[in-house]
């Protein structure tokens, strides 16, 4: 099990950067990456739509022999952590809680905000995470445009300011000192966010949090891969087109052409209304 990979699944593109921080944290692990793109994003479904989509995409990482998986998907995560840990034999982690525990340890002064996708937000998954924590202020914000200037490629310029400023000058005027960046795309602004939050709020990532509690899982289960084996391999398997994965991998990875083949294999449950 120990040279078995990692699998990390979203129901899109922004997982990528979780992988990325694991490449980084653990480079000597291999990653198996799945992406349900035909059928993303999860955010406007219902939640019984999102288990049984997330569980098939799941389904698919574990017959390929992982040894962890991580729903690198906020909504994904909300919605399936449960069943999947009943319905897997491997450790399962996802994104919300490791960077919900981050945030609370630290924060200076007990008013934490959040920023997320429309549909993270309207999940209430964040507040509920931080409901053990009631002594902390929090705050929640869509931010929905964020994605798309991430998947154009677009992480500064004037119009990407002035919409970080609309979104989050609230935030800042409500004196937050630990902001959650709640969605897997935000690590790609984290220039911008930080200069419109300011030197003194502590940017939280979850794709980063996520990372670390994926080297303890490991860790803990004796599952690390050996230092004396072969260089790692990646994988990656997208629902949708593998070419407009392989150009957003580039951009999330920031590892060029070492991206390898990327594998398609469509979903088997298409909902009305779904590409």
């Amino acid at each position: 099990m120990t040279d078995s990979p990692i699998g990390v699944f979203d129901s899109g593109y922004g997982g990528l950067t979780v992988m990325r921080a694991i490449l980084d944290q653990l480079p000597h692990e291999s990653v198996a990456y799945f992406g349900d793109t035909a059928r993303a994003p999860y955010g406007p479904r219902p939640i019984a739509e999102t288990r049984e989509l997330a569980l098939e995409c799941l389904d698919r990482l574990v017959e390929h022999g992982v040894k962890v998986l991580v729903i690198a998907c906020n909504t994904a995560s909300a919605a399936v952590l449960h069943d999947a840990r009943e319905r897997y034999d491997v450790p399962v982690v996802e994104v919300i809680r490791p960077a919900v525990r981050r945030a609370a340890a630290a924060t200076r002064t007990g008013r934490v905000g959040v920023v997320s996708t429309r549909g993270t937000h309207q999940s209430g998954a964040y507040l509920d995470a931080f409901a053990a924590a009631p002594h902390l202020d929090v705050v929640s914000t869509p931010c929905p445009r964020f994605v798309e200037f991430v998947e154009a490629g677009v992480t500064g310029g004037p119009e990407l300011v002035g919409v970080a400023h609309e979104y989050l000058d609230p935030l800042r005027e409500r004196g937050v000192d630990t902001l959650v960046l709640g969605c897997t795309h935000y690590p790609l602004l984290t220039g911008v966010i930080s200069y419109v939050m300011g030197d003194g709020v502590t940017l939280v990532s979850s794709a980063e949090e996520t990372a670390k509690d994926v080297f303890r899982v490991l860790a803990d289960a004796d599952l690390l891969r050996p230092d004396d084996l072969p260089p790692p391999s990646h994988g990656f398997t997208t629902t949708g087109d593998p070419e407009e994965f392989r150009r957003l991998a580039v951009r999330f990875l920031g590892v060029g052409s070492s991206v390898g083949p990327v594998f398609t294999s469509p979903p088997t449950v298409v909902r009305a209304g779904m590409a």
